[in-house]
């Protein structure tokens, strides 16, 4: 499915967020370029767009770009993103404690176990590595039903409008109504061996974003 829409990827979400995509990327870059990391894994890299934006705003750090999809990779190289592997998320091909930061800009919700995916993410971050959800939430009443009228019936029609694939984003919207959201993908983060869990909304909970760290032996952070 991802790959049939990779041409037209980065064009639907500008559109469908009315350009909130990239201030909500430009928002995690800042939070990850305040961790000062050396090497950072952008997880679920889909077309680079998260991983080119680390790298402008951290260029000494080593950006590594993962996703199954092998189409969308070809976006991501064609922004520059050198270090690119294709890759199932419940199964990195990486060596454990290799990164400082993992980032997962709306990828955890489609890969087939959030908890499989969490615990390969805290065995390829070092001790006290963070890791940064950022991810579609549901907004607050009355703006909810706003919103869910929007998801369901709206998106799908302007999305199958730009990229040719209606079905895609009725699957979207699905996804996202069954995600773990607020203190239960907090809960799960814990379960999967994560503290100092926090989540902040944005855009009026539109999205929100997720950190913690990985727990150093013995269960602290």
């Amino acid at each position: 499915m991802f790959g049939r829409i990779a041409h037209r990827y980065d064009l639907a979400n500008s559109l469908l967020s009315l350009g909130c995509d990239s201030l909500w990327r430009a928002n995690v870059a800042a939070r990850v370029k305040s961790w000062d990391p050396s090497a950072i894994l952008d997880l679920a890299t889909g077309s680079g767009v998260l991983a080119s934006e680390l790298k402008r705003r951290i260029p000494a750090a080593r950006v590594v770009g993962a996703d199954f999809c092998a189409p969308m990779l070809t976006f991501a190289r064609r922004r520059g993103i050198r270090e690119l592997v294709v890759a199932d998320g419940l199964a990195l091909p990486f060596r454990d404690d290799r990164f400082d930061v993992v980032t997962i800009a709306f990828g955890l919700r489609n890969m087939a176990s959030y908890d499989v995916a969490l615990q390969e993410v805290k065995r390829v971050l070092r001790a006290g590595g963070r890791l940064l959800i950022l991810d579609f939430s549901l907004p607050n009443p009355p703006l909810r039903t706003l919103y869910r009228i929007y998801l369901h019936r709206v998106l799908p029609v302007l999305a199958g409008w730009v990229t040719g694939e209606p079905d895609a984003y009725h699957y979207l919207g699905g996804t996202i109504e069954g995600f773990p959201k607020g203190e239960a993908m907090l809960k799960l983060m814990s379960r999967c061996g994560f503290g100092d869990g926090e989540a902040r909304p944005l855009t009026m909970g539109v999205v929100t974003v997720y950190t913690g760290r990985k727990k150093r032996f013995g269960g602290s952070a």
